[in-house]
């Protein structure tokens, strides 16, 4: 049978990238090997980009419940003085959604397949092992084994690679991994904390940056707490993870009485990017294409990205809305734009780890006392949004500002009696946001148009106008996964803009 589209893996990564894609009207086809969620500790932390991406599948309200914000991040060094603080941004929040959440990641998954399962243009098939594929210029072919149906094969037009760090579709392509230079062993740890267990831990999230064992500690949903504990040279990943060796290491907070192990795994916390993204009519996505340490809890956040990023690029193609001349182009930016991110928020992330990750006494009271003369003495808080970067490069504007690339607000707006976010009403492709007193070219079609004045739409929080005011712009040219293509200050410079992005897209 043929597909528009063939998605390996059915984690979160590929889960979303079907519900996007069957969205948008494309017929997918999902080839999982395992038979259910997997059930190690794996991501427990996201952020109000992916929860903007689980507004656009109708899921936020049925995912908030498996969510709690995420308390503040205390550092410690050394002597066990304080050395940073990361928080989250001050309302209004600029996404509609608190800024930085931590979440139980089995059951979300459950609410992702749910809604793939809802729609009629997705077809799943779980226990199904990808043997073999050929890439060709119509498409993809496909054998898969499944002990149900035994050997395979199928037809896709195109392929999204969501299937791990170990990515077979990678693996197969021949594609190479660029090592960015990270490489720990690390216990990570769930416990289901009783009352008297809580009682004794620290109210907020804690990273132990201490040279003889670094670790985190992080507050989870409800009685949810995860410890993730560096291992050090000699000792086995494999003992580390039995009860017995696992209790011992959370001794220093906990004993058995206190709660009960939930699950825990040894990992390697990698930092690794893809070197190819696209290979001809497939694409890498998630842990096949980058994977970076957690210290910002980002490794999900990423995968999610990456499909919001390619479904409405894809969806294009498929649907015949793009020139063909730009298709090409439009693809390849896909590669271009997530790389380039991938890269620095995990050159990013590194340095955070770095300040968690020192061994060496001498360097790391040295660090102890560099961060605190960097604040003269006075830990300030530092939002963990601060640390994302934009989009540098790809499918953007000609004209560079403060504002191309990043991601674009989403103001709650209220019409006459009505309030609501702005997606909500105003949809999910190509927005064109005016801000008083510009006016939309005649003859534009294509864009949803939303001029934020009491006349139209009135926004309750002043979060678009803070935002314009910001980068100096009365208008901003808005992509189908938010981020900004380009801004104009004028009328002139928005006709110009609308007329460049024209040309760029047909």
């Amino acid at each position: 049978m043929a597909y528009d589209v063939a998605i390996v893996g059915f984690g979160p990564v590929g889960a979303v990238a079907a519900a996007l894609l069957g969205q948008m009207g494309v017929r997918v086809h999902v080839c999982e090997r395992m038979h259910d969620v997997y059930e190690i500790p794996r991501a427990i932390a996201i952020d109000h980009e992916i929860m903007r991406v689980f507004q656009q599948l109708g899921l936020a309200e049925r995912i908030a419940p498996h969510c709690e914000p995420f308390t503040p991040s205390e550092y410690y060094g050394v002597d066990s003085q304080l050395i940073r603080r990361m928080t989250m941004l001050a309302p209004p929040y600029p996404q509609g959604y608190t800024p930085s959440l931590v979440f139980t990641q089995p059951a979300v998954e459950r609410v992702l397949r749910e809604r793939v399962a809802q729609l009629p243009n997705v077809s799943v098939a779980l226990g199904t092992e990808l043997r073999d594929l050929e890439v060709d210029d119509a498409g993809v072919s496909l054998r898969v084994w499944s002990q149900r149906a035994a050997m395979q094969q199928l037809r896709a037009r195109w392929l999204i690679a969501c299937d791990g760090g170990a990515s077979t579709v990678r693996s197969a392509l021949g594609g190479q991994v660029e090592d960015l230079d990270f490489d720990e062993p690390w216990l990570v740890v769930d416990v289901r904390v009783n009352a008297a267990g809580l009682a004794k831990l620290p109210k907020v999230s804690v990273q132990y940056c201490e040279p003889d064992r670094p670790c985190s500690f992080i507050v989870g949903p409800g009685n949810h707490r995860r410890w993730e504990i560096s291992l050090k040279p000699g000792e086995d990943p494999r003992d580390a993870a039995t009860p017995a060796r696992t209790w011992k290491l959370l001794s220093r907070w906990l004993t058995p009485d206190d709660g009960q192990l939930w699950r825990q795994a040894s990992y390697r916390f990698h930092a690794l990017v893809s070197e190819r993204w696209r290979f001809g009519r497939v694409f890498l996505a998630g842990d096949a294409a980058h994977m970076q340490p957690p210290f910002l809890g980002q490794g999900l956040c990423q995968g999610v990205r990456d499909v919001a990023n390619l479904a409405w690029k894809l969806a294009a193609v498929i649907r015949g809305d793009l020139g063909g001349a730009v298709i090409e182009r439009v693809l390849d930016s896909y590669g271009e734009e997530r790389k380039t991110h991938v890269r620095e928020l995990t050159s990013r992330v590194k340095a955070v780890g770095a300040v968690i990750c020192e061994r060496d006494h001498d360097q790391a009271r040295a660090r102890d006392t560099r961060l605190l003369a960097e604040c003269d003495g006075v830990v300030k808080d530092t939002p963990r949004q601060a640390v994302l970067p934009r989009l540098e490069r790809g499918l953007l504007a000609p004209r560079d500002s403060s504002a191309r690339g990043t991601l674009f607000p989403q103001p709650r707006i209220s019409a006459g009696q009505e309030s609501m976010l702005m997606d909500a009403c105003c949809g999910y492709g190509w927005r064109l946001v005016l801000g008083d007193p510009l006016r939309v070219p005649a003859g534009e079609q294509g864009l949803t148009v939303i001029a934020l004045d009491p006349r139209d739409w009135h926004e309750t929080e002043g979060v678009v106008a803070a935002w314009m005011r910001r980068h100096e712009c009365r208008a901003a040219l808005v992509r189908p996964d938010h981020y900004v293509y380009g801004v104009a200050a004028s009328q002139s410079e928005l006709q110009a803009l609308l007329t460049q992005w024209r040309a760029a897209l047909t």
